[in-house]
């Protein structure tokens, strides 16, 4: 298991389009993943979980990835978290 630590920079958090994203992401992924703030945690496989975790801007998170190639995967994971998403893309 290799474990990383993330900082959402997106202005509105993570919200409907972000975590659609982070979520095909999570799905594309053979292993297992785990995404803990300090609201809760999920396994990055439903949306409606990750919105649940009202994950602010500059909310701290643990992310923890088991499987291939999981440290490039988990480090995948923190650069999307801390994207700074703009919708509809500029």
């Amino acid at each position: 298991m290799f474990e990383a630590k993330a900082v959402v920079q997106n202005e509105a958090g993570i919200h409907c389009r972000p975590s659609a994203i982070l979520v095909k992401e999570g799905l594309s992924y053979s292993g297992k993943i785990l995404v803990t703030a300090e609201s809760g945690t999920c396994d990055l496989t439903s949306a409606l979980e990750l919105i649940m975790l009202g994950l602010e801007p500059g909310a701290k998170l643990k992310i923890q990835v088991s499987g291939p190639g999981e440290e490039e995967y988990c480090k995948k994971l923190v650069a999307l978290f801390e994207t700074h998403f703009d919708f509809p893309p500029q």
